[in-house]
């Protein structure tokens, strides 16, 4: 017990560390533990805001629901570029060129500053056109279009939050990336129900206010992770040199992360026509919707850290011209994930309901989310291989791989199947539920 502990407490101080070299299992437990952590607080963002706003009523989650959805595009380019930026920091790092490391992070940040500019202007302008092409009723429309505009507009720090974390990570600093998302999550939890419902001089903004909150949160952790990059670093920091448009790295970053961001725009886009399909069977239903995929994601995620590490562990080895110890830790990993979400999923299986009934009080509400957490938990076991092996391949640098897997699972399965089951043969929302989990399995 002793050792364990001992080890826990390794991980979450964040020393330099040769992760090419220890034992697998030990290089795995130090990297995933701080990933594990980092990804429940990333997962904590939208759970806290629909748990806050889930009293608010009048739409409020289904505001949430749809202007995420298509924020997933904005999520999946972030994800893309922080993961393409994982593989060659990794990769450099792994041959101990930390100069190399260095401008390829600074190229990528500046990539991610372009990218954050024109996304924000477009969603800002079109935000009620975004929630009503989304299957909006009117009164979502009425009072969420200036939620909607604020994520959009300050997606410039969702951009920076996930790229940075990925610099961190592909240095082994796992850590530094687990820290700046405590730090915004709490200052979203506290904020939340400060902004949403309002106290002395602060008025109460209703589901504005957990746009303000979110967004004020994760500046603070792009603040504290630039802190981080540029003066605390020692084995790692960056100059402001650094930064700037090096074509040559440019044409590299943008080849890695193109595949990683089509991968993952592939499958949130799914997820837009998944949600426009469940506007079909009324707002109560969407809440529902929202509700359990915030839970689902929550569950998913410290899973998604494992596979994270995976990644590190890939793109350090290849580095250290170590392929089988690259293998090796694949399929260590994939076990270690299969079983936490083996466990999570017996327990969303039991307490659904309960869960539900955190965020609403509406029967049909509840009832809806509780059914989706039943179903889709089982298949927790396929998502924690499937999530594990394809950032396996990402970490490696071949991001076509699992792009091209995304595409035939989502777009030629889930997005179809999902429409038959619930339009066509009858089953409205658990037809959804159903081709969600056959897809993914």
């Amino acid at each position: 017990m002793s050792a364990i502990l001992a080890t826990i407490k390794e991980a979450l101080r964040g020393e330099d560390a040769d992760y090419t070299k220890m034992k697998v299992n030990r290089a795995i437990v130090l990297l995933a533990i701080p990933m594990i952590l980092e990804m429940a607080m990333e997962s904590l963002f939208a759970v806290v805001d629909a748990f806050f706003v889930g009293k608010v009523g009048g739409g409020a989650l289904a505001t949430i629901g749809f202007t995420e959805s298509v924020l997933t595009v904005v999520y999946s380019m972030a994800f893309g570029l922080a993961m393409g930026t994982t593989a060659i920091v990794s990769r450099r790092w792994g041959e101990k060129d930390y100069t190399g490391a260095a401008k390829s992070s600074g190229t990528a940040i500046m990539i991610g500053l372009v990218l954050s500019l024109v996304l924000g202007i477009g969603g800002y302008f079109l935000a009620p056109d975004i929630l009503r092409l989304m299957g909006a009723e009117q009164v979502v429309i009425d009072t969420g279009t200036t939620y909607t505009q604020i994520m959009f507009s300050t997606q410039i720090v969702i951009m920076l939050l996930f790229l940075h974390n990925g610099i961190f990570r592909g240095a082994g600093n796992a850590t530094a990336a687990m820290s700046a998302l405590w730090i915004a999550n709490g200052l979203n939890i506290f904020l939340d129900p400060l902004f949403i419902y309002g106290w002395g001089p602060v008025p109460a903004m209703g589901v504005t206010g957990a746009a303000v909150a979110t967004s004020i949160g994760r500046g603070v952790g792009v603040l504290f992770q630039i802190y981080l990059l540029y003066f605390a670093g020692k084995t790692f920091r960056l100059k402001l040199s650094d930064l700037g448009f090096d074509w040559s790295l440019v044409k590299r970053i943008i080849k890695v992360a193109s595949g990683g961001a089509g991968q993952f725009l592939i499958a949130s886009a799914s997820w837009i026509f998944l949600m426009r399909i469940m506007s079909e069977f009324g707002t109560a239903v969407v809440d529902g919707y929202t509700a359990s995929i915030r839970v689902i994601i929550f569950a998913i995620l410290p899973a998604w850290g494992l596979s994270n590490a995976a990644a590190t562990l890939v793109g350090q080895n290849l580095g250290a011209k170590q392929p089988e110890r690259a293998e090796e830790s694949v399929w260590i990993t994939a076990r270690y994930a299969m079983f936490f979400l083996l466990g999570v999923a017996v327990l969303m299986f039991i307490l659904a309901p309960q869960i539900l009934s955190a965020f609403s009080e509406n029967e049909e509400t509840i009832r809806v989310g509780a059914l989706c957490l039943r179903v889709v938990a089982a298949g927790y076991p396929f998502f924690a291989y499937g999530m594990v092996l394809s950032n396996a391949f990402n970490g490696a640098g071949d991001t076509r791989t699992p792009t091209l897997l995304n595409l035939v699972c989502f777009w030629a399965i889930q997005i179809p199947l999902a429409y038959l089951l619930a339009t066509q043969v009858g089953w409205e929302e658990n037809g959804v539920y159903i081709a969600v989990v056959i897809s993914e399995t």
